[in-house]
């Protein structure tokens, strides 16, 4: 969590040399190896926790805090500031799209936990293939080796985004249907 300002400071340092035409690459490349160490240090982490069966409490509520951190402010800046030729960002469907489908999800934890539901917060797999598909659009415009548009990464990730956002409603809705049929 700490190295999320550090490259969102760079990354609006860099967009910002862009915007001027200055195109600070050293900049870009900072950011960059700033979103890649920040999210390899978390994969790590999460594997340690995992292997070695040091899962606590406090790390299953701090992870998808980081997690989500990095990826959002990462879709923020790379959809605001161009990071390149201009139009080289994330569009702002996708940006609201990512949005949309956590606060969607964090509200539905928030409504089943106000109900008195016990709420596991455990990932789903298509919420880790969303993870990865998001992180791979972030990478496309930050890395710009391949000169096709962001719309495309975007757009498989987009509908990955969607698939696992309607996973989550469904998995709530059955939350809340065990919860009815306690009750009667």
């Amino acid at each position: 969590m700490v190295l999320i300002p550090v490259f969102a400071i760079l990354a609006v340092a860099y967009g910002r040399s862009v915007a001027t035409g200055e195109m600070r690459e050293s900049l870009r490349w900072w950011a960059l190896a700033v979103f890649v160490f920040a999210a390899t240090t978390d994969g790590i982490d999460g594997w340690v926790a995992r292997r070695f069966n040091q899962r606590s409490d406090f790390g299953a509520f701090i992870d998808p805090l980081a997690d989500k951190g990095l990826l959002l402010t990462g879709v923020t800046v790379l959809g605001a500031l161009d990071w390149g030729e201009a139009g080289w960002r994330l569009p702002l469907w996708f940006v609201l799209l990512v949005w949309l489908r956590d606060a969607i999800i964090l509200f539905g934890i928030l409504y089943l936990k106000s109900g008195g539901q016990q709420v596991k917060i455990a990932p789903h797999w298509s919420g880790k293939l969303c993870t990865v598909v998001q992180m791979t659009a972030l990478g496309w415009v930050m890395l710009r080796w391949i000169p096709l548009s962001p719309q495309w990464p975007c757009l498989v990730a987009g509908l990955v985004t969607i698939w696992s956002g309607i996973n989550y409603i469904q998995q709530g809705l059955r939350i809340l249907e065990d919860r009815r049929r306690l009750k009667v």
